[in-house]
């Protein structure tokens, strides 16, 4: 049995030197292996991969090209960022096909979105919302020169990334709209962090062309300033200029997106079992429940029995965009459907089921699950747990979205945490998914909950409504005021050796208005809670005229009238008794308060 050959990473180019110690031979040998060839090379000499790989052979290894194992892991990464990709891992490779890719518009608010949209597919949606911004989620299909896009109308990047948080992936192609006579925009900029947090394509469409103060070539050259480079300039980005009003330039950005997306491996299996994704859905009084959905594999039939989310039912009828009926939808085909109990929610996946019985089971748990994860989030993914997760398989890289009072100070920061990136041995890489001046806000926490990211403040506040996402979705978001600490957090976590930081807070206040003794039960205060609730599983100190009496005491009862209660509310009067404590007196707080991790 042949003994199996050592494969060796090779760049493009290479010295004789350096491809000597990459396989730990003598200079001279490489060079007479060179000369053997017919090539003569000094010691300093770059040779080109093939001429590299002839020589590795005769000395017993493989050669394989970093560049296109870069690329390769690049395709995997952005394969495994796709999560509803999952769904083709078990078809067989002869029941595959190329399917139409999907595609969504992002951009600033008034750069024309809808409008292009709206010229794409020659009707007219942008007319009849208000304001000409977008309402709502639609899906329209067009066909350009026999092949069929399917386009998504969302309402910004935040609807993109709201789904992306719910596990959906629909997006094979994004569209970047920028106005011509505008340029990048903040909203410019954060659209492309989310699409690039997705691993999703970008080709960029500059419209409003028509207009008198359009400036093209300045608005190539912010893209290039965002790491967009145009292919006229020797990037890799397509930069399409467009007129809605005028109708000019959509031909080559709808051949752009199909260039685009014939890079990607986008297919599916029509016979498989149907699956895909919620886009919208509503309650309507007259017909029921109608959701919009997007098929992503196989093919939805009326009578099917399907489970999307929480909601299931059997599709009673599907209608097409223009609300013709169908009765069967196949791969990357956008449905209204009838049937369903409950609108799901934008985002939830879609599967086939057997029957109402067994799909009423599944999202009944679901929903269980759901009410236990809204009572007591979890952390999505802390700073302490990032060489843990990496260890068990779980993480390959450190994602951060970083946020500093200025742009002198946020460079630095980003330039000392990629070289903390490089230096490391853990294994672990850092990727900033975005890194701006300003206050965290909302849509740094919905982009964190989305990309399994931390979001890292320097010298910055936190919004209250990014407080409150950041909460309920489990982020971890981390302050800090100075750079080394900042840093050093960051190296800790990148070995397994930070520590989690407790603090206690307070979730409430109750004062004793009356004591009452009870044999073999001890002391019962009757108390009213004065902010905040308490909790039977929080932890009490007892307070008399501003003085500690006792502190980490544990509550043996919490009674509302003659009912055993978990919680209390602020304006409620209870009865409260607490373990190892009986000595209260009228007038006496007792503050609840749980123990947190904090930065």
């Amino acid at each position: 049995m042949a003994q199996e050959k050592q494969a060796i990473l090779l760049p493009d180019y290479l010295s004789v030197r350096e491809l000597a110690e990459l396989v730990g031979a003598s200079p001279i040998e490489v060079m007479k292996r060179l000369i053997a060839n017919g090539i003569m090379a000094s010691i300093n000499q770059q040779i080109d991969f093939d001429t590299a790989a002839i020589v590795l052979s005769e000395m017993g290894f493989e050669a394989q090209s970093a560049t296109v194992v870069a690329v390769e892991e690049e395709k995997k990464k952005a394969s495994e960022a796709q999560t509803w990709r999952k769904v083709y891992t078990d078809e067989k490779p002869e029941n595959l096909i190329r399917r139409p890719p999907v595609v969504t518009i992002l951009g600033h608010v008034d750069h024309g979105k809808t409008t292009l949209l709206d010229t794409i597919r020659k009707a007219n949606v942008a007319g009849g919302e208000a304001g000409g911004i977008t309402q709502h989620i639609g899906a329209y299909r067009v066909n350009h020169g026999g092949r069929w896009l399917t386009f998504l109308d969302t309402p910004g990047h935040e609807a993109f990334t709201a789904m992306r948080a719910r596990g959906a992936q629909g997006a094979d192609v994004a569209i970047l709209v920028v106005a011509a006579d505008d340029g990048v925009m903040q909203t410019t900029r954060e659209a492309l962090n989310h699409v690039r947090a997705a691993n999703v394509p970008v080709v960029v469409a500059i419209t409003k062309t028509d207009k008198r103060n359009a400036n093209v070539e300045q608005v190539k050259k912010e893209l290039s300033d965002i790491g967009l480079t145009t292919d006229e300039w020797g990037g890799d980005t397509l930069v399409v200029p467009v007129s809605a009003q005028q109708g000019t330039g959509l031909d080559d950005l709808l051949e752009a997106v199909l260039m685009t997306a014939e890079e990607k491996e986008i297919i599916a299996n029509p016979k498989a079992e149907p699956s895909g994704i919620v886009l919208e859905s509503e309650m309507n009084s007259s017909q029921g429940t109608l959701a919009t959905l997007l098929i992503l594999n196989g093919t939805l039939r009326r009578g099917d029995t399907v489970l999307a989310g929480m909601s299931y039912g059997r599709i009673k009828a599907m209608f097409d965009e223009n609300s013709k009926k169908l009765d069967e939808a196949g791969p990357s085909v956008p449905v209204r459907v009838l049937g369903l109990n409950a609108p799901p929610q934008p985002g939830d996946a879609v599967e086939s089921v057997k029957n109402d019985k067994a799909a009423r089971v599944v999202a009944e748990e679901r929903q269980q699950a759901d009410t236990a994860r809204k009572m007591q989030p979890e952390r999505v993914f802390t700073l302490e747990d990032v060489f843990k997760q990496f260890e068990a398989g779980q993480a390959k890289e450190l994602n951060l979205i970083l946020k500093a009072d200025v742009q002198g100070t946020l460079q630095p920061i980003v330039d000392s945490l990629k070289k903390l990136s490089d230096d490391n041995e853990s294994g672990i890489a850092i990727r900033i998914l975005a890194a701006d001046i300003g206050n965290i806000t909302e849509n740094d926490v919905m982009l964190a909950s989305a990309s399994g990211a931390i979001v890292i403040g320097f010298t910055v506040g936190v919004d209250s409504a990014a407080r409150r996402s950041a909460d309920s979705l489990g982020v971890d978001i981390r302050r800090y005021d100075i750079i080394y600490k900042l840093l050093e957090d960051i190296e800790l976590a990148l070995n397994g050796m930070l520590e989690p930081v407790f603090a206690d807070r307070t979730i409430g206040t109750a004062e004793v208005r009356q004591v009452f003794r009870i044999p073999k039960v001890g002391s019962i205060a009757g108390s009213y809670v004065r902010d905040g609730e308490i909790k039977r599983n929080a932890r009490v100190r007892v307070k008399r005229s501003g003085k500690v009496l006792a502190e980490n005491l544990t509550v043996g009862s919490l009674k509302r009238l003659t009912e055993d209660v978990r919680e209390v509310r602020s304006g409620f009067e209870c009865g409260v008794n607490l373990n190892g404590f009986n000595d209260f007196a009228t007038g006496d707080l007792m503050e609840f308060y749980v123990s947190e991790r904090v930065n």
